[in-house]
């Protein structure tokens, strides 16, 4: 099967907020256990991305099944938030659903069910204002205070249990000001922490519960402390003081009563395919329940593994099996091969002319290096997909039909002429084939500047005053514009003819510049109204031919920094190497005007120039601060951690992956509703 590994990655160890998630050799493991079984496999890290960006990742990927272990980042619904997602999208999923993720890390919520059922709990108060203390008045001393949604332990030291007012009260201030969502005071259980693990299916006999452990402590860390309990220190920052015993040091009437109770527990809250119940064994032998865990570690050396050990199953490939099995039976899944996803090819130009100056020869410079095209194939197979990568050289009309795609992921340039970015778009429409971007007309129009700046003008966007020039005009031909003016070539990408002497302040100097632009490029030049205010750039996802709105990524503003620049514009000797000159502000500085203004335009052009799927437009601001329109960029560069538009995604949390993800998936939608036969 097609699986997608979902997980919260943890970055830093010593980061409180992150002890629950996995360390990268828990999402390692369990991916090579996965793999190991036959599956095809994508982790995703759903922590360090936007909710959309993973659903429009999920979407693309389309999984058999997801395998989740995903603990989510804020509030106390957060475990249950991508249940509650792979429910919305139909996608089934190992383990718990939302209702009882959202219940289990609710300790007291859990407490109050489980004690209906007739499970044996401590006497506890939730409270959630430290002036609260009177209201633990009737509970026995000692006592333990400890966040009441909160995992691993979290909010729990050597001074949790206390054994008076003043201490409870001292405690609750501190707990409280870290943990506002409520604290839970509870009776402490002189005794020893027992944990039962469950693997649904793993064990007939029991309901899958498994044997119970419990766990030894280095003397040497426990040191003096007057009560034993399984804190943050000993189940985060130093693990390795602590041993899991399977069976559990109880005797066999408590271990088999223990067994009793969890099945209790795990069938009322409706609990699926594995689960964790942490229990106190009193000296006396009595069992209270603490709390359950409906994501429990899957970390190597966890205890569900040593107890399904006890179980028959001895390696981490037939623990996660036995939860992948579980969960195919449930949703009634047929087991297949891992499906091969679409067949994407890959359209593009490669580059074999490298400019290092804008003196250098830049015919190359629109066209993607090598390593551009790697990542960009390994980006589109990391959801499912095989690649065909097809050069787009004249061969590609004898070429696509033999190659048997799908859809085409197109970042091809073109070899010439002013409509070249719509060579592959026009010769994959006339072959009924679905692709990523802009259609033909779109890429036209959007490359010729002035024809682009006409139509997005045309639709009411503000735009720079400007007209086309040969060099031979009389001064009468462009009297009507002000000083300083900037002059480009009018159809060229990757700000090629861009360089910093592109802007000039009179007549001779702007006579000369024209000269030497018709010379090296051989069209007409556009020469504008240099607009001497604030620089953006702003990537745009989405269809917008299938009514939904587009997503406008938060804009990037280019900071000229160098005051030495009279002039300052983003040149093309600054897109060969990163300048010191500049900076990339990600996302923008900007207020709420100016942010809507920006948008306005976005959004003018987009519509105006029918774009499709991805684009990135400049913009820059006029002397007054509005900006304006400068140009389109419908075939935005993809180059992973240099091109703006990956740059912008980056800053926003979306992975390459993800990005690439996201520009493909409307075009799959394409492909799949194309009429049979079509």
């Amino acid at each position: 099967m097609r699986i997608a590994f979902t997980h919260n990655l943890q970055h830093d160890h010593d980061d409180e907020s992150q002890a629950e998630f996995d360390r990268q050799e828990t999402v390692d493991a369990i991916t090579e256990a996965l793999t190991s079984l036959g599956h095809a496999v994508t982790p995703i890290d759903v922590g360090r991305a936007t909710v959309s960006a993973v659903t429009a990742r999920l979407e693309a990927l389309a999984p058999d099944l997801v395998f989740n272990t995903a603990e989510g980042t804020s509030g106390r619904f957060r475990e249950a938030l991508w249940p509650a997602i792979f429910d919305a999208l139909g996608l089934p999923f190992t383990g718990s659903d939302a209702w009882v993720c959202a219940v289990t890390l609710d300790k007291q919520l859990t407490k109050l069910l489980v004690k209906q059922a007739g499970v044996p709990t401590p006497d506890w108060v939730f409270v959630t204002n430290a002036a609260d203390v009177e209201a633990c008045a009737h509970l026995r001393f000692p006592v333990i205070a400890k966040p009441n949604a909160e995992g691993s332990s979290k909010g729990i030291t050597v001074n949790s249990v206390v054994e008076d007012d003043a201490a409870l009260r001292a405690l609750l201030h501190d707990l409280i000001s870290r943990y506002p969502a409520g604290i839970l005071v509870e009776e402490f259980i002189v005794g020893k922490d027992v944990v039962v693990p469950w693997l649904q299916g793993a064990s007939p006999s029991t309901g899958g519960v498994l044997s119970p452990c419990s766990y030894r402590f280095d003397a040497a860390i426990i040191g003096e402390r007057r009560y034993t309990i399984y804190d943050y220190e000993l189940k985060c920052l130093k693990s390795e003081a602590v041993e899991v015993q399977v069976p559990a040091d109880v005797d066999d009437a408590i271990a088999t009563e223990l067994l009793r109770l969890s099945g209790i527990v795990y069938q009322t809250l409706g609990m699926k395919d594995l689960g964790r119940i942490d229990w106190r064994v009193a000296e006396d032998g009595s069992i209270t329940f603490i709390e359950v865990n409906a994501l429990p570690s899957l970390e190597p050396g966890a205890g569900i593994y040593l107890a399904s050990a006890l179980a028959g199953l001895t390696s981490t490939a037939s623990v996660v099996g036995a939860v992948v099995d579980n969960a195919v039976a449930r949703y009634g899944l047929t087991p297949r091969k891992p499906a091969s996803g679409a067949r994407v090819g890959l359209a593009f130009n490669l580059k074999r002319i490298a400019a290092k100056s804008a003196a250098d020869n830049d015919v190359d410079a629109e066209y993607d290096a090598q390593s551009t095209i790697d990542g960009l194939a390994a980006a589109i197979e990391s959801h499912g997909h095989t690649v065909v990568r097809l050069e787009a050289t004249p061969t590609l009309v004898r070429a696509l039909p033999e190659a048997h795609v799908d859809v085409v992921f197109n970042v091809a340039e073109g070899a010439r002429g002013r409509g070249r970015e719509a060579h592959v778009p026009a010769l994959l429409e006339l072959m009924g084939i679905p692709h990523t971007g802009s259609d033909a007309a779109t890429m036209a129009v959007s490359l010729d500047k002035d024809l682009a700046k006409r139509v997005v003008a045309g639709a009411g966007v503000p735009v720079p005053r400007g007209m086309l020039l040969r060099g031979d005009e009389p001064s009468e031909a462009f009297a009507a514009l002000r000083f300083p003016l900037i002059a480009k070539p009018n159809a060229e990408g990757s700000s090629k003819g861009v360089v910093s002497d592109c802007v000039v302040d009179d007549e001779p100097a702007l006579r000369a510049l024209l000269t030497r632009l018709n010379a090296r490029y051989r069209q007409p030049i556009l020469v504008e109204e240099f607009l001497p205010g604030r620089e953006f750039t702003v990537a745009v996802l989405g269809d917008a031919t299938d009514g939904t709105v587009p997503t406008l990524l938060p804009p990037m503003e280019i900071v000229f920094v160098d005051k030495s620049r009279r002039h300052p514009i983003y040149a093309f000797e600054d897109k060969l190497e990163w300048s010191k000159g500049l900076r990339y502000d990600r996302p923008a500085v900007i207020d709420d005007v100016l942010r809507a203004r920006i948008e306005a335009v976005v959004l003018g052009a987009w519509h105006a120039l029918g774009c499709r799927d991805v684009a990135r437009f400049d913009l820059r601001c006029d002397a007054d601060g509005e900006p304006r329109f400068i140009e389109a960029n419908p075939l935005p560069g993809l180059t992973p951690g240099w091109s703006d538009l990956c740059l912008i995604a980056e800053a926003d949390g979306i992975d390459y992956p993800t990005l690439i993800g996201r520009i493909l998936a409307p075009a799959l939608t394409r492909m799949h509703a194309r009429p049979v036969g079509g």
